[in-house]
């Protein structure tokens, strides 16, 4: 990767507690280029209006800007058409969307959902929920012993009583690269659909929605350079035109009468009020700086990175991580401990030396209890990190292992 990405990044260049800043929680958000922050000052210095209603110059410029933008993210993960592509606010708002309106007018009591352990809880509440309001069953398809699925197991969890399956394609705590395309194909052949949590895996990988043949998929802007409360749903438009909206007001609006009204077509049905015009700016605006770099490129990138880290951080005695040992089946995360050291100390630690890593459970419980830990901490690369940054993460985590061992 080209070492002056990071010169586009202008957070990177600041200090923590006296250290040159080493960013790695990328999973949780992405930072900005200063492309993306100047389309977002262009928009609100020359452009600022709101969309569609009005015929005045600066109403034409942000309607331009807006569709725009959508034009470009249908180019970006290769939908059939722009009424495929609804903004919303992220990824947990696109997925609610489906659970709420498709789930609701197709899946009746018996049915089944089936997911995975390793899902973000954005992936597992609304499945829950619409479980308990229709009396359907939700299952779990399960996991490998590395933290992979395998195609054997997802045949053994679908039925013909199956009626959704979701899953997220690259896992945010173990970095597991999951073969939606294959899920998907299973699937169909039960007549069920296939919902894709991008949210890791649209920043990362070249994604091609008509190869991996789902039926909906999901990802947010502000993991992958974007803007935060900007966020993309795709279904395919067979299943969006027969779905209902589920937020009323201005803008999805065709025709309202005192008792009665109609919807927009697509796919500004699901597109209630003002929408995030200046959001889709600065997405517009983060896939032009992704592509122009490459997103194999990207891709190759973060797996050389987590192959070092991983190899790095496996000769610090008693630092265990999680997830495939293989880093051609992970993304650019790393998820460890420390033996005996809760993950919030080593990662209040390696603040002090301006290394900025994740800890928690990661907003995934069900998974932190199928790895037998209450929490963990996270490590994830994104293009603008570099190997120096791996050689600070594991000089701190050296330094977070004495400093601990020296107190206990």
């Amino acid at each position: 990767m080209n070492p002056e990405i990071k010169s586009y990044f202008p957070i990177l260049k600041q200090e923590i507690n006296g250290h040159p800043l080493v960013y790695l929680d990328s999973a949780a958000t992405s930072q900005k280029p200063t492309p993306v922050i100047e389309a977002l000052k262009e928009y609100y210095g020359s452009d600022n209006s709101n969309v569609h209603r009005g015929v005045h110059t600066l109403g034409n410029r942000a309607t331009e800007k807006y569709e725009g933008a959508r034009e470009k993210v249908q180019q970006f993960i290769n939908a059939n058409s722009t009424q495929e592509i609804v903004f919303l606010r992220g990824t947990t708002t696109a997925i609610n969307l489906v659970a709420q309106s498709y789930g609701r007018a197709n899946v009746e009591e018996g049915d089944e959902i089936v997911i995975t352990y390793m899902e973000h809880h954005s992936n597992i509440i609304p499945w829950q929920q619409l479980a308990k309001e229709r009396g359907a069953v939700l299952k779990y398809i399960e996991l490998e012993e590395d933290g992979t699925i395998s195609l054997e197991n997802v045949r053994a969890a679908i039925t013909d009583r199956t009626k959704i399956v979701s899953m997220v394609y690259v896992s945010n705590v173990l970095g597991t690269m999951n073969p939606v395309k294959e899920v998907a194909k299973i699937a169909h052949e039960h007549g069920a659909v296939m919902v894709v949590d991008g949210a890791q895996a649209a920043p990362h990988l070249k994604i091609d929605v008509q190869d991996l043949d789902c039926d909906f998929f999901a990802f947010s802007g502000h993991k992958m350079v974007g803007p935060t409360g900007i966020g993309v749903l795709y279904g395919k438009k067979q299943l969006l035109e027969a779905m209902e909206p589920v937020e009323f007001g201005g803008e999805m609006i065709d025709f309202v009468g005192l008792y009665d009204s109609t919807w927009k077509e697509l796919p500004w049905k699901f597109e209630g009020g003002t929408p995030i015009i200046a959001g889709a700016v600065g997405l517009a605006a983060a896939i032009d700086f992704l592509e122009e770099i490459g997103l194999d490129a990207i891709e190759k990138h973060e797996h050389h990175m987590a192959a070092i880290a991983m190899d790095k951080m496996s000769a610090i005695e008693g630092l265990e991580i999680y997830g495939p040992k293989d880093p051609a089946k992970r993304a650019g995360i790393v998820t460890f401990n420390l033996k005996e050291v809760h993950p919030h100390d080593v990662a209040t630690v390696l603040d002090m030396s301006g290394i900025a890593v994740r800890a928690g459970h990661h907003c995934a419980q069900p998974l932190m209890k199928w790895l037998n830990v209450t929490a963990t901490a996270r490590a994830s690369f994104y293009l603008y990190n570099d190997e120096s940054d791996i050689d600070r993460l594991v000089e701190g985590l050296r330094s977070a292992k004495e400093y601990f061992s020296d107190v206990f």
